[in-house]
């Protein structure tokens, strides 16, 4: 064969050829990839959803993405109203008192629950505490006894059966938990309200002295524990609280359950007395078994009993002495009068009350049932409720319960379905023995502190569900306000009279009943601790909301009138407050979108700046109220108005930065929801707040006076009431003095968490 030779031109001219075609290919990938890379990853219009910035190599997609908006839709429309009018009839079909085998069936009922309907764990939880019940052998009353010690009148032991429902076993008489046992007589001094305002006026103007007396209150206004503290400090042997007419009807003592809300004269308001710490053996730890326990010394002194308004008329018509003024005067049909005596006619007349109380250790159980987030499982969107009632609780708690488990159930066959996982772990908590002080929340919170400190997100609390059915009522901290607002707006309007008025909304309906015109919003009030979001703000600095549906604040009663009795049933909520459950249904719907915007947003959706508008109002009140006082004293107020304007700048500046950051940097999304998560921690104070050690939140707290209201600035405010009615004043002043220095401290601090994460410290 003969070879072809091939000239070594030729060579070269082959070569140059093929590097020309491999280097064309390259620049062709190159531009094809750019282009792929431009239109497929980056378009000029990104959705929403997709966060602003540019992917790091190596970065999957879905730890940078924002929650499916349209699980929202799905959330909402999948809430069944004939589901929570069954779980609330499951839920008050027998008593269900805290520590009694009723409330366990529940829990245990509960996390079967959880259990079936996709939640990925359910746990029990038990506490070993010490509770409060009458001697069901010896029952508690009050009567009024003549000079022969006979009696004339006596409180009803128990509450007559008024329907069917009524009709069951298990039902504790009414009583007040905590208070001290005894058999007390004396003379009895109608107080009103008992408030500090109330012993004052009978101090000043009456010259009536309550020392060695039996008080004689109203229920309303302010916790009745504060009224059994602030009777004791004034020097009572006893206290009978009662519900008077004007509180809890129409005026139409007629026109009452069964046939309408309106409490009847037997009603009576059951109730712990104690201020709430939790358990009272074991402040500030669990009581789990190896517990070091200890009685407190701030235990109720005296005995505490309630009785309803038709005992109630008959005791203040005995009473002798002035009438009293007209905003001391209730419903009943009598002339009120101060008495410190009884009717001239019956000489030797004595008031007796009998209490039988007693304390006994038991095993109170919380439920937790959990779906874990899918990227961020170590961060807790907590929803809770507690489950124990003083009799069948059909609004308070299992309205709420009721609403929580539907949730529960539409969240978790989303879950089980594979159509979702939230971003973050969501936990449902089902509370025991709430009612007697908070117990099963702060326990748990104690238990697991170090957890929860770390990684919860915030709470949403549902007590009683719905209280009326007139509009939305919500008591927070600023954190979750936009959450709030944002998610009102998706939730239908339950009230067709609103809908036909225009108003689509829960939102529509909530700000044209209560407009808070200083923010552009509905109103939102601050919260005191009637509730179990207490010791989550309190122990943890977690950002904490309460919702329910009210009544018409036209009405004058001061609490649904059925509240604590055991006319508190399905009936009433079936029958008579929400018929159809409509409201049931808005708030279920309303509770599942929060948790959801609040699990699945890639950015926590907190405005700190809702935070500093806030903040800034509640300065300029403490200012314009005490301001003038505190100059006086030496403490310069412009100071507090430079530290909030200080934070003020500092939560404008990080909601610009904000606009800017590379949210598709899963390291960047971190660290701005790891400082929206340490903004309410910031304002916790370690000492807590004077003579409160267990509120360590220095910017909201209850009232020391009233537990069921909200207060701000409160170590400073509560040491200025004190100051204002007389009380060690000087001691009071170098408390004002400390914690004034302690809230500047504190807000500079916070300003310093929102502040750039390595250009925080002051340049002095």
């Amino acid at each position: 064969m003969t070879k072809l030779s091939i000239s070594e031109p030729a060579k070269q001219t082959n070569t140059r050829c093929l590097l020309i075609v491999f280097l064309v290919g390259c620049i062709a990938a190159f531009v094809i990839g750019i282009l792929i890379g431009r239109f497929a990853t980056c378009p000029d219009e990104e959705p929403e959803e997709v966060p602003r910035g540019i992917y790091l190599p190596g970065v999957a997609e879905n730890l940078v993405k924002d929650g499916d908006p349209d699980i929202s839709d799905e959330l909402i429309k999948n809430i069944n109203t004939e589901n929570i009018r069954q779980n609330l009839r499951m839920l008050t079909d027998k008593p269900h008192l805290a520590g009694t085998e009723q409330n366990h069936e529940l829990a245990r009922k509960l996390k079967e629950h959880w259990d079936n309907v996709g939640l990925d764990q359910a746990t029990l939880t038990p506490y070993n505490v010490m509770l409060s019940y009458p001697n069901m052998s010896d029952l508690n009353y009050v009567e009024i006894l003549d000079e022969n010690n006979q009696t004339i009148y006596k409180s009803n032991l128990r509450e007559p059966t008024l329907t069917p429902e009524e009709n069951k076993t298990g039902i504790v008489p009414p009583f007040n938990a905590y208070s001290a046992p005894g058999d007390i007589y004396g003379t009895l001094v109608y107080v009103n309200y008992a408030r500090v305002e109330d012993f004052e006026y009978l101090e000043k103007n009456k010259s009536i002295n309550i020392t060695g007396k039996i008080a004689f209150a109203r229920y309303g206004k302010i916790f009745r524990g504060d009224k059994v503290k602030e009777a004791t400090r004034r020097g009572a042997i006893g206290i009978i609280l009662f519900s008077d007419p004007d509180d809890v009807t129409d005026g139409d003592i007629t026109n009452v359950y069964p046939k309408d809300w309106w409490l009847p004269e037997t009603g009576t308001q059951r109730g712990v007395i104690y201020i709430a710490k939790g358990d009272p053996l074991t402040p500030g730890y669990p009581a789990t078994e190896n517990a070091y326990r200890e009685l407190p010394p701030d235990m109720p002194k005296i005995p505490c009993h309630p009785i309803g308004y038709g005992i109630a008329i008959k005791l203040m018509r005995e009473l002798v002495g002035q009438e009293v003024p007209e905003d001391w005067r209730g419903g009943m049909n009598v002339t009120y009068r101060f008495g410190d005596g009884f009717l001239k006619r019956l000489n030797g007349m004595q008031a007796h009350i009998k209490v039988t109380t007693s304390n006994k250790m038991v095993t109170a159980y919380n439920v937790i049932g959990v779906i874990r987030g899918s990227i961020e499982p170590d961060r807790y969107v907590l929803i809770g409720n507690h489950r124990d009632a003083w009799v069948f609780g059909a609004l308070d708690p299992s309205s709420g319960t009721a609403v929580m488990m539907e949730v529960s159930r539409v969240m978790g066959q989303l879950v089980k379905s594979g159509k979702w996982r939230p971003r973050r772990s969501i936990m449902f908590c089902s509370w025991g023995a709430e009612e007697y002080g908070l117990i099963g929340s702060t326990e748990w919170v104690e238990h697991y502190v170090k957890n929860l400190g770390a990684r919860a997100i915030g709470y949403l609390n549902v007590d009683v569900a719905v209280w009326g059915n007139f509009s939305l009522n919500a008591e927070g901290t600023p954190q979750l306000y936009h959450s709030l607002l944002k998610a009102t707006k998706k939730i239908p309007n339950p009230n067709s009279d609103e809908i036909a008025a225009g108003r689509k909304t829960i939102y529509d309906t909530w700000y044209n009943v209560s407009p808070d015109p200083k923010f552009g919003r509905p109103k939102i009030n601050i919260p005191g601790s009637g509730s179990d979001y207490a010791p989550f703000r309190d122990r943890l600095g977690l950002p904490i909301i309460d919702l329910h549906f009210k009544y018409n604040k036209k009405l004058k009663v001061s609490i649904y009138p059925m509240y604590h009795t055991a006319y508190e049933t399905f009936y009433l909520v079936d029958k008579i407050m929400d018929r159809g459950f409509k409201y049931h249904t808005a708030l279920s719907q309303l509770l599942s979108e929060m948790a959801r915007d609040l699990a699945d947003s890639l950015i926590l959706p907190f405005n700190v700046s809702d935070y500093s508008a806030v903040m800034a109002d509640l300065g300029q009140t403490l200012i314009t109220k005490y301001g003038q006082q505190l100059n006086d004293h030496g403490l310069n107020t412009s100071l507090l108005e430079s530290a909030i304007n200080n934070f003020t700048n500092a939560a404008d500046d990080f909601q610009n930065s904000m606009k800017n950051a590379n949210l598709k940097d899963p390291f960047v999304a971190r660290r701005i929801n790891d400082q929206l998560m340490q903004l309410d921690r910031a304002f916790m104070d370690p000492a807590g707040l004077p003579g409160r050690e267990f509120k360590r939140q220095i910017l909201f707290a209850e009232s020391s006076v009233n537990a069921y209201s909200g207060s701000s600035f409160p170590g400073i405010t509560d040491a200025l009431e004190e100051i204002n009615i007389g009380r060690d004043v000087d001691k009071q002043w170098t408390i004002v003095k400390k914690h004034f220095s302690v809230v500047l401290f504190t807000i500079q601090s916070a300003s310093t968490t929102i502040m750039d994460v390595t250009n925080f410290m002051f340049n002095y």
